[in-house]
């Protein structure tokens, strides 16, 4: 039982079965009693708030049990599958250790090294999460035809390929994806050496590297054609769409939540002319589709130890048809914020405009010529949209009992939504000095 993860993990599915059933049951019939306790029992008579909260308190404790029951099955399960795919791959050399690494919200990654001819290789081995993302298959085929097309790119201009882009490895039968015993996918490329990639309050000459990264990365995608990749997640920077599904996530409440954020939510409703903006101008052909990132904050670009510079644009999943303005847009978000993403105390919460104006510097010489002049005037709409477009996606995962975005603690993600919403309106104060930073490029 021991030395076997999956029978563990039947024993402990049929644990939380049972205990689930048990749980509903037992809940419904203290409910019952309590009534009769209440009658009987005169201190509970004048305490029938007591006999409330007992209950939910027991509630509480037995789901609490449940969810740790259903995480340690989750664990076991990738646990099992990692020791699959560590031998799925066409790598060679001899095991030396794959260990947890990252902080995405995402996918699991983990960091595999082996030893070959008395050297050490290192890879990058990543758990693909098919809740967010439905069809792997779709989205590995979008990142190598994007990765074939930028090392073309990265050819031409005498770069480094091999370093410049991601380079993945196949599986031992010939695929980009390895595929479990549990029908759960995994990927796996050549670790970059020689490089780190910015975190949070990074400094400003790495913001400005990631910048002028992500904007060589729009110039050397600009002549491919952006209608040829799938939509790995449908929608994705869709707002108005968005919208919708908050609306739906308020309606439903499934986890009682609505009333404690109506301010929140009431912030949202207000700006729904947000929400439509950009989608207008792309169905009127005022901005063009393009490829497009979709999660480009600096901890997505390394930078090379040796030159400083920013030196390949990492994690690929949501590359896909969009709008330039969108990718400048969600860098600001996460790297001109004068605070962390999760931040408590919404005084220290701001739009930074040095750091705006040093980042808007970046990506239009990165861009080199490649953005219209439309584009570029509506990058500081790019910057509000994604902001909002984020509180709002986190605010509806948080209504929805926190499904999308991982978390910490159980308000992670009303943190998060209430520091978009604080950098919203910051902008919105701001927006004439906003307009000032881009009028000098137009």
């Amino acid at each position: 039982f021991q030395r076997s993860p999956l029978l563990r993990s039947s024993f402990l599915l049929m644990k939380w079965r049972s205990l689930r059933t048990f749980m509903q049951a037992d809940f419904h019939a203290s409910m019952k009693s309590a009534h009769k306790n209440v009658r009987v029992n005169s201190n509970l008579q004048r305490s029938a708030a007591g006999v409330a909260l007992f209950i939910l308190v027991k509630y509480a404790i037995i789901n609490s049990t449940t969810e740790r029951i259903k995480e340690s099955m989750n664990q076991d399960r990738l646990n099992e599958g990692l020791k699959e795919a560590v031998k799925g791959f066409e790598i060679e050399g001899t095991f030396v250790e794959c260990k947890p690494c990252g902080n995405g919200h995402i996918n699991d990654t983990y960091m595999l090294t082996v030893e070959k001819e008395g050297k050490q290789q290192r890879y990058s081995l990543q758990h693909m999460n098919r809740q967010v993302f439905k069809n792997p298959v779709s989205l590995m085929q979008n990142i190598l035809k994007v990765t074939d097309y930028l090392k073309e790119e990265i050819t031409k201009r005498g770069g480094q390929p091999q370093r410049e882009t991601l380079d993945f490895v196949r599986s031992k039968d010939g695929k980009l994806y390895f595929i479990d015993s549990l029908g759960e996918y995994w990927r796996a490329y050549h670790f970059i050496e020689g490089a780190y990639a910015p975190q949070e309050n990074c400094s400003p000459q790495d913001f400005y590297e990631s910048a002028v990264a992500f904007g060589r990365f729009q110039k050397m995608l600009s002549g491919f054609p952006a209608d040829s990749l799938e939509e790995t997640i449908a929608g994705f920077h869709d707002t108005k769409a968005r919208f919708a599904a908050f609306e739906k996530a308020v309606e439903e409440d499934c986890c009682q939540r609505a009333a404690g954020v109506e301010e929140e939510i009431r912030f949202v409703k207000e700006r729904y002319d947000v929400a439509c903006v950009l989608g207008e101008l792309l169905e009127k052909g005022e901005l063009p589709l393009r490829v497009t990132h979709n999660d480009t904050k600096s901890n997505n670009v390394l930078i090379d130890e040796e030159t400083g510079k920013g030196l390949c644009v990492i994690d690929l999943d949501t590359v896909m048809p969009g709008l330039a303005v969108n990718d400048f847009g969600d860098s600001i978000r996460f790297g001109a914020s004068t605070a962390a993403e999760d931040e408590k105390d919404l005084s220290k919460v701001s739009c930074d405009l040095e750091l705006y104006d040093l980042y808007t510097k970046g990506f239009i010489e990165g861009c080199g010529g490649t953005l219209t002049p439309m584009e570029i005037k509506c990058l500081p709409l790019g910057a509000k949209v994604m902001t909002y477009e984020c509180g709002m996606r986190f605010l509806a995962d948080y209504l929805a009992g926190d499904v999308y975005f991982k978390t910490d603690y159980p308000a992670h993600n009303l943190d998060r939504a209430r520091t978009q919403f604080k950098l919203v309106a910051d902008m919105e104060e701001k927006w004439q000095d906003i307009e000032a930073i881009i009028s000098k490029y137009l």
